[in-house]
């Protein structure tokens, strides 16, 4: 089984998809998200190329923790999604992950277009990272 990490994003939704032994996030793809039904059957087929088992979507909330209308979006798509695909999804914080992301990306000389079309798998990576460290503690 392999855990998804997914980033959603208005125009990009992020994908990354741990290894086998769920320890460490490996492949991060982009899948285009203006088409929200389309981005579903996308992440859909993601889910059954790569033996998935579970879900981790990233919940954007404000600094003082509370929620706003993106992660409202981001709820209403891990419904669907666990509805879609019958497998377990679950909500991580992902305060910062966009800010590190584009850090991550400006230390490694990626600008302009090229960063645009990674920043949000980057981001994906980093939210699954954060929820397997969290896995790996708990057991």
């Amino acid at each position: 089984m392999r855990i998804m990490g997914i980033d959603c994003g208005d125009a990009r939704t992020g994908v990354a998809i741990s290894d086998l032994t769920c320890t460490l996030a490996g492949s991060a793809v982009v899948v285009p998200s203006r088409n929200r039904e389309k981005a579903l059957q996308d992440i859909l087929r993601l889910i059954r190329e790569n033996e998935v088992g579970q879900i981790v979507v990233g919940l954007p909330k404000n600094m003082d923790g509370t929620e706003g209308p993106k992660a409202q979006q981001c709820r209403e798509f891990a419904r669907q999604l666990e509805e879609a695909s019958g497998l377990p999804v679950e909500m991580w914080d992902e305060r910062r992950t966009t800010v590190e992301a584009h850090n991550i990306l400006s230390q490694h000389n990626y600008h302009g277009k090229k960063r645009k079309n990674t920043v949000d798998a980057v981001a994906a990576t980093l939210i699954l990272e954060g929820y397997l460290a969290y896995r790996g503690r708990k057991v």
